[in-house]
């Protein structure tokens, strides 16, 4: 399975059984799939979406979100237990607004989930962890 690394977008090949092992980059030696949210920016969003084997999950948010800043332990926990199965991310919408609008998020939080670059599901409002994994779940394969 290729994996994109978040630091710095080198493609990393990672058989299915070990994605749960704590891979590194062969490039830059870091974490390929923390069990913690990435965040992504307008230099690493596309490169990340279009190219990872697994499914990347992504929370449009913005700082100045109150529901947004609540989620956001629960957001790190789903990714805890999601982790091996999707990738999870963020994005902050104020800093990087031209995705946003890409997009169209028109309310935040949003959940969007992409798998081989291609958004196949999206959710708006905060949720807890549990609730993530079950709405995610049934796109995870």
């Amino acid at each position: 399975m290729e994996i994109v690394c978040i630091h710095c977008k080198a493609i990393n090949r990672v058989p299915a059984g070990r994605l749960q092992d704590g891979p590194i980059c062969g490039a830059c030696k870091q974490p390929i799939l923390p069990a913690e949210p990435v965040v992504l920016t307008a230099d690493s969003f596309d490169a990340v979406i279009a190219r990872n084997g697994l499914p990347v999950l992504v929370d449009f948010w913005a700082p100045w979100c109150g529901p947004c800043r609540s989620m956001a332990p629960m957001y790190a926990e789903a990714a805890r237990l999601l982790h091996g199965r999707a990738l999870l991310a963020k994005l902050d919408t104020e800093a990087q607004p031209t995705i946003a609008a890409r997009f169209g998020i028109r309310s935040i939080p949003t959940l969007a989930l992409f798998k081989a670059g291609n958004e196949v599901a999206r959710e708006a409002g905060a949720r807890p962890a549990q609730d993530i994994v079950r709405w995610a779940s049934p796109f995870l394969g």
